[in-house]
């Protein structure tokens, strides 16, 4: 059993009769009143995901999930394909196991893969990652007095805000939680 207080982003638990494992967690204490967890869980055997609060004092059954560290390589149409960091074997994910965090992989992009009953469940990203900007428009003059980002396109084709003094070539650091902007990488 694990409390509700000590869910962490990738753990697999037992809930309503099924196995979900926790995509994000946040602890909210209303002032007097009692705190909670408020958890997104997404369901291993249909990839659906809900919303749940629970009490910090509520416990949940934990579910044994294979974890393997993995290095993304390719996609194809049909399939993501990453490397087993132990025995260098090339795995296949669907589609779903993956799912939007796609817009953040590069080659070489280590992931941390859940397998529930010799099945890919889920893949948790490193929480940055860094991308190349591809297109940017150009910096404008007296831009850095005030706080106004631009649109910049990464490698991978997904935009993020930068700040003004980003050019097109340049490597940024960006956060795959929120897809927001972190720093420029020198």
């Amino acid at each position: 059993m694990i409390k509700a207080v000590d869910l962490r982003r990738g753990v697999a638990v037992r809930y309503r009769d099924d196995i979900w494992t926790v995509v994000d967690f946040q602890h909210v204490a209303k002032g007097n009143k009692r705190s909670l967890m408020q958890v997104k869980l997404k369901n291993l055997t249909t990839g659906s995901t809900i919303d749940e609060r629970f009490r910090v004092s509520d416990s949940l059954e934990d579910v044994f999930v294979d974890k393997r560290q993995m290095e993304y390589s390719y996609s194809t149409a049909d399939n993501h394909f990453c490397m087993d960091s132990e025995t260098y074997e090339q795995v296949p994910l669907g589609l779903e196991v993956i799912g939007d965090g796609i817009g953040y992989l590069v080659s070489g992009t280590p992931l941390e893969v859940h397998f529930f009953d010799g099945k890919a469940a889920t893949a948790i990203l490193p929480n940055t990652v860094d991308l190349k900007v591809t297109d940017a428009p150009p910096a404008v003059k007296g831009a850095t007095a005030t706080n106004q980002n631009k649109t910049a396109t990464l490698e991978t084709g997904i935009t993020v805000q930068v700040p003004p003094f980003v050019e097109m070539g340049e490597v940024v650091r960006v956060d795959t939680r929120s897809g927001e902007y972190v720093e420029r990488v020198r």
